[in-house]
């Protein structure tokens, strides 16, 4: 599918945070600055949190309520040792959140073998974004 803005992107993650269910996992992958936060932020929203931001520096961000957040940005682990992500301890918060995995695809099979995967990539213009979903339905 094709998206045409920030706002667009946001809708689209808010859509799909009402679909989720403790214990759902989706990878995002994309380059730097194509949407992934702003993805995350509309999952974040459908989910009752409004203050979903980009977890780059601490790595990982927890949204408690009803139904938690679990957002994680390991770009800042990339080469690292699977030991260094382990130290997260996502294998005890996955099966009760919604987790949601920016850069995780050297170790997503490991944590999460049913895991769904959103891939974002730059379209023709400077704001087109093409999104396309596996494992998730609309």
């Amino acid at each position: 599918m094709i998206i045409s803005s920030v706002d667009e992107m946001v809708e689209l993650g808010a859509r799909i945070g009402t679909t989720l269910q403790a214990g759902d996992v989706i990878l995002l992958s994309g380059e730097l600055g194509v949407g992934k936060t702003a993805l995350t932020r509309g999952i974040g929203r459908a989910l009752g949190f409004t203050d979903v931001t980009s977890p780059t520096f601490v790595i990982a961000k927890i949204y408690n309520g009803a139904l938690p957040l679990v957002h994680v940005d390991a770009y800042r682990l990339l080469g690292q040792e699977l030991a260094t992500f382990d130290d997260l301890d996502l294998e005890t918060r996955i099966p009760r959140s919604v987790t949601v995995i920016e850069w995780g695809e050297s170790f997503i099979d490991r944590i999460a073998p049913d895991h769904a995967t959103i891939r974002i990539s730059h379209g023709a213009s400077e704001n087109e974004r093409i999104v396309e979903l596996t494992g998730i339905s609309l």
